[in-house]
């Protein structure tokens, strides 16, 4: 469906060496200010295992998770906003970003250089953060100015605009973020149109040292995070890509030894996923059994759409059976045997875990 999460964060961060370990790959992750110049793009399975469950009842010969589409951005430095580093570049490729994932280095290491010559995670946090803010200042402003003049036309849908535009462009100057959540639905219609970077969710993933060095560091970041209701997950990326590189069996004995129940890296692709307010609902049958991705309270007729727009356009009803009904009646034959198996019209609101069969007519 096209929802992409964008990584970013300073150079030499850590961001390319974590989506190599995301997406397995191997981009080049050099030693050196803007090694990574255009936007790396790579499709990660979302660690699901409800999957392996209904797997177990229908013994589908296709297996197709679902998948988000992460972003290695180009590293900033302070000053992009005025086209400092790849400045412009930088900015327009976060602007097609629909979630952020924003690296933040927790570690001391004399052999990678840091940016700024020091480590200090909040202090990196709030440059890239003040970047976002004055290009939507400057965006803001220029909106502003186009809207005034049309003011004296009463144009209602104009009035609007400006004052929206109004209260974001003070909200910005106070050197805050905004948050897309202030506003009621059809404001948020017109903020979203205006493409601002500052609106876009954020969670924060601390790339800390192997020996628990970075414990004062990470506190601090937590702190900052908790201002504006931020998620922090730490994460020795290090480690991370070498438990990605590992075959399955050895990645499970390598998490045993750690005393880890699954690789730091599922937690952030989920994150990403939920940050983007997604679901997931499922079809089933012998041939295939897939999962699908979907907005958070998405009728029945979008979530079909999902599949082939010609379901959406056809919709007729659903056949729906919640996923611990599915589980616990062994199939959708035990389901309908003890009337767990529902028939669903437009206004469903699909949810997360449903396993479902339309019906449709073109």
């Amino acid at each position: 469906m096209g929802f992409k999460c964008g990584i970013i964060g300073l150079p030499n961060v850590g961001k390319s060496t974590l989506f190599n370990a995301l997406t397995n790959s191997s981009i080049p992750a050099e030693n050196f200010p803007f090694c990574t110049i255009e936007p790396n793009i790579g499709k990660v399975q979302l660690p699901d295992n409800r999957l392996s469950e209904l797997q177990k009842i229908v013994s589908a010969e296709k297996i197709i998770p679902a998948t988000l589409d992460l972003v290695d951005i180009a590293g900033l430095v302070k000053g992009a906003s005025q086209g400092e580093g790849l400045g412009n570049a930088f900015l327009s490729n976060i602007r097609e970003m629909n979630a952020l994932a924003h690296v933040v280095r927790c570690f001391e290491d004399k052999n990678i250089t840091h940016v700024d010559g020091e480590i200090n995670p909040v202090k990196d946090a709030e440059i890239i953060n003040l970047e976002l803010i004055m290009a939507d200042l400057e965006s803001v402003t220029k909106r502003l100015i186009k809207c005034e003049k049309l003011l004296k036309t009463n144009d209602k849908a104009n009035k609007e605009q400006y004052e929206l535009l109004s209260k974001i462009k003070l909200k910005l100057e106070t050197g805050s973020l905004i948050d897309i959540e202030e506003f009621d639905e059809e404001e948020k219609k017109i903020v979203n149109r205006f493409q601002l970077l500052s609106t876009k969710p954020i969670f924060y993933i601390a790339n800390i040292s192997e020996d628990g060095s970075s414990d004062e560091e990470l506190r601090r970041l937590q702190e900052f995070a908790d201002i504006s209701n931020s998620t922090v997950i730490p994460a020795s990326i290090k480690i991370e890509q070498e438990i990605a590189s590992l075959a399955n069996e050895e990645r499970k004995e390598y998490l045993e030894l750690m005393g880890m129940d699954e690789p730091v890296l599922n937690k952030i692709i989920f994150k990403g996923y939920k940050i983007l307010g997604l679901e997931t609902y499922f079809t089933a049958g012998p041939k295939e059994l897939r999962a699908w991705t979907v907005k958070k309270n998405s009728l029945a007729p979008v979530a079909a759409g999902a599949i082939h727009t010609d379901f959406e356009k056809g919709f007729i009803k659903a056949e729906v059976i919640g996923f611990q009904d599915y589980i616990d009646c062994r199939g959708e034959l035990g389901a309908k045997e003890k009337g767990k198996l529902r028939l669903e019209g437009k206004d469903y609101l699909v949810k997360d875990g449903d396993v479902i069969h339309f019906k449709f007519n073109v």
